[in-house]
């Protein structure tokens, strides 16, 4: 088992890598092409609507509820393959030719369900493109109310609910791509659904560099990009899944057994992933009411802390999550719990680290990354300080991610949606209090001080109900890795100019710097884990 999730994580987690690496090189061009100014403003807006739904209908809540059904379903196929050949052959064979007719009729019943909705959803987004500016860019609705088209504000207002015509299809695309993921990902096929990402990457950074003189504005063309890329990633997945055996003519039976048992687990999953979610969007409402560039220091930052939390966090998450399901099917709490240590052991080792080293590092990387065209040294400095305070809270989203399975896993979604819930008027209370001081950067202090509670009541949850406590020796191995950690950033810190040095060096000399940074901060790290004790043997499933 120990063996099989570590191949499973590795292979997640390097074509994580290879979409992160390409999904900065995109951020990169659009803060060249755009800056942090107001068309980025409204860009990013207008792609953080249909991906908030996402999260809803199609990587959030829906695989939490369908994952673990599916791993069921799956489980009770190869059941009834081996008693087949038992039967058959007196004898269980070691590799059963696995029959699909349970897993085949729920994909078909849960793809014409979803289908149905999904594509009614997409169509009122695209109609009620206005409302939904309204609701969450109120800041612009007021001005354009106020001053009309002609201010800053009003133009906001009209180019993003033109630009959400566009952009809101990709939710219809992404639906059925996380579809096909979850299903690929239950067989255990894991590099097709983590590549994907990559192919929408590619496209939108061709549209940003080839498509926007053929637009009116370089947010159309960026818009188009999450179109296609979107229609990309949905007709990628379709051979593999066909080669799998499992591409089905899809059927509407919102009353069968298997979409029954999933509509019942997804209404308080909604709720409790959507909780992240509105809370992001509470975030973009209020900076449409802040200084111009809100949104897009905070998206930067953001993206910045997605990449050590998608390559680790979600990386892992997304092995774990198809593993507990099935160690619950077969009734193996000892194994499950070992599951998820090994879960937070991995993303231990990887999270401190990158903590330390991009609190050290955050201006530099910032500046290689960002620092031309239209992105400013005081972009540069906005950035880093909502940069900050995210990544106080990174070890926290990383929980998050391996702390939930948890409960998914075992079909528990209500509890979730409890502690989320909770954490939702937390971040409500924290936005109030810390934005009046501390304008776009409270609102990032906000959403880790409520990250924070939500991890710690996860972890309450599961150690009230038996399911998993860190043991004392994980507290140890994790202290030694706080404290190899610790002393990684000191040597970077060391070894890293005062950010008036950096703007005088050549781009050639700051990623010479950077490089020599990063590489001697890993080298010191690996040094002192070793010194320290910490062996490859410790990341071990127990049996």
């Amino acid at each position: 088992m120990s063996k099989k999730l570590i191949k499973s994580g590795a292979i997640v987690s390097f074509m994580t890598l290879v979409s992160r690496v390409l999904g900065l090189v995109r951020d990169v061009v659009i803060a060249n092409l755009m800056g942090a100014g107001a068309m980025a403003d409204v860009f990013l807006f207008a792609n953080k609507i249909p991906n908030f739904f996402r999260r809803l209908f199609a990587e959030g809540a829906f695989a939490q509820a369908f994952v673990p059904v599916l791993s069921e379903f799956h489980s009770l196929d190869e059941k009834n393959a081996v008693k087949n050949n038992t039967s058959n052959d007196n004898r269980a064979l070691a590799n059963p030719d696995v029959s699909l007719d349970e897993t085949r009729r729920l994909i078909a019943q849960v793809s014409g369900t979803l289908g149905v909705i999904i594509t009614l959803v997409t169509l009122f987004g695209m109609l009620a493109s206005p409302l939904f500016v309204i609701l969450f860019g109120g800041g612009w609705f007021v001005e354009w109310l106020n001053s009309g088209s002609d201010s800053v504000g009003g133009e906001k207002f009209e180019l993003a609910a033109s630009l959400l015509k566009i952009t809101f299809p990709y939710l219809w695309f992404i639906s059925f791509t996380a579809l096909a993921g979850a299903v690929l990902n239950t067989m255990g096929k894991f590099a097709v659904a983590a590549f994907t990402p990559v192919l929408l990457n590619i496209v939108i950074i061709l549209m940003a560099i080839y498509g926007a003189e053929y637009t009116d504005s370089p947010a159309y063309a960026l818009a188009w990009g999450v179109f296609f890329g979107g229609l990309i990633q949905f007709l990628f997945q379709i051979p593999f899944l066909y080669k799998a055996g499992v591409l089905v003519k899809p059927c509407w039976s919102w009353h069968s057994k298997g979409v029954t048992k999933i509509r019942k687990l997804i209404v308080p999953a909604l709720f409790g992933v959507s909780v992240t979610q509105i809370n992001l969007l509470l975030d973009t409402l209020i900076a449409s009411f802040l200084i111009t560039g809100s949104i897009s220091w905070l998206y930067y930052a953001d993206r910045l802390l997605e990449f050590p939390l998608g390559l680790f966090g979600i990386g892992i998450a997304t092995v774990v999550l198809p593993s507990l399901s099935k160690l619950h099917s077969n009734n193996d709490p000892k194994q499950f719990s070992a599951t998820l240590d090994w879960g937070i052991k991995v993303i231990s080792f990887f999270g401190w680290p990158a903590l330390a080293g991009l609190m050290v590092l955050a201006q530099p990387i910032i500046m290689v990354l960002f620092m031309r065209g239209e992105f400013s040294q005081i972009d540069v400095l906005q950035v880093s300080m909502a940069l900050f305070a995210y990544l106080s809270g990174l070890l926290s989203f990383m929980f998050i991610k391996i702390l939930a399975p948890g409960y998914y896993a075992r079909q528990d979604t209500k509890t979730p949606v409890k502690i989320g819930i909770k954490a939702m008027v937390a971040n409500m209370a924290f936005n109030l209090m810390l934005a009046p001081f501390f304008g776009f950067v409270g609102l990032a202090i906000a959403t880790t001080l409520s990250a924070t509670l939500n991890a710690w009541m996860l972890y309450r949850g599961l150690k009230q109900a038996k399911v998993y406590h860190l043991s004392k020796s994980t507290k140890i191995f994790i202290g030694k890795l706080i404290f190899s950690a610790s002393v990684m950033a000191l040597v970077v810190y060391q070894l890293s100019s005062d950010f008036a040095v950096w703007l005088n060096m050549s781009f050639f000399e700051q990623v010479s710097q950077l490089v020599l940074c990063i590489s001697a901060g890993c080298l010191s790290y690996f040094i002192m884990i070793f010194v320290l004790g910490v062996r490859f043997k410790d990341f071990k499933v127990e049996s």
